[in-house]
């Protein structure tokens, strides 16, 4: 099943994509309440798909963990450009959920930034509570998976230690709709994972070179803080971002980036002047 947010009467709901029809599965609190029923609920309203604010297909108290450094290839050129070492575990940071947004929403470049860099990533959207969750029943507690594109503010990212201004520029979050496991299936088989820019290949990398993979990652986290239904885990890049080439390369006002994730599916977004 394919998810996506959207508003009606002021709140955000989410429902199931069938075409160009969404089939209204509840609120995104009710739903992501009890993720088993939700998925089962029959009869919802039907809305024609272009006549609704799309939203993401998560609840807004949705926490996004990042996850830095998590390919090899993107592990080189952070040491090259910012002096960033292999972490030992997952580097685990955060975004805010209002920073998220969905396919065609124009993304606007801060004004202090030379432009913004792109990052593909596979998204992990959490189903069920998870504390000390072993690798072994990892997936038991995700719904689904979606496009994510963690796009970067860099300037603000690494002028300090502290990543939290550089990854949270406004609406700098784009993600696709959440599709659920059962129809993605294994991703252990390793999924490509591409970034275009102006129908230009910048990424092509593949989820079987994750340094630590999804069970690793919700394992690591779980330990620590309890995972919640709609949390979103961004589970890093491959190699090919901006500004690891030489010369740097940014996206600018007119461009256009699409991320894609194999089997899950792909966002597409405008930059724009503020």
């Amino acid at each position: 099943m394919k998810l996506t947010g959207f508003i009606t009467d002021g709140e955000r709901h989410i429902g199931s994509i069938d075409g160009d029809t969404i089939r209204d599965l509840g609120t995104a609190r009710e739903f992501y309440a009890d993720v088993v029923a939700g998925l089962k609920k029959t009869g919802g309203q039907e809305y024609a798909a272009g006549d609704v604010e799309l939203a993401p297909a998560v609840p807004e108290t949705s926490r996004i963990f990042c996850v830095g450094i998590n390919y090899a290839s993107h592990a080189a050129e952070s040491k090259s450009l910012a002096g960033l070492d292999q972490p030992p575990a997952p580097m685990i940071f955060g975004r805010w959920e209002q920073s998220l947004v969905v396919d065609s929403t124009p993304v606007p470049l801060p004004p202090k930034e030379e432009g913004l860099d792109w990052e593909v990533e596979l998204a992990v959207v959490i189903g069920t509570e998870g504390w000390e969750v072993t690798r072994d029943s990892a997936y038991d507690h995700v719904l689904g998976y979606a496009a994510f594109n963690d796009l970067s503010a860099r300037t603000k990212q690494l002028e300090t230690a502290q990543f939290t201004l550089g990854k949270n520029a406004d609406k700098t979050g784009p993600i696709s709709p959440v599709v659920t496991a059962d129809e993605v299936g294994d991703i252990s088989r390793g999924l490509r994972v591409t970034t275009e820019v102006n129908g230009e290949v910048m990424q092509d990398g593949n989820t079987k070179d994750l340094i630590n993979d999804v069970p690793r990652i919700i394992e690591y986290i779980t330990d620590t803080v309890t995972l919640l239904p709609g949390d979103v885990i961004a589970t890093g890049t491959p190699g090919g971002v901006g500004a690891g080439r030489k010369p740097p390369v940014f996206l600018k006002d007119g461009d256009e980036v699409v991320v894609t994730v194999e089997s899950v599916g792909s966002v597409r977004n405008p930059i724009v002047r503020r």
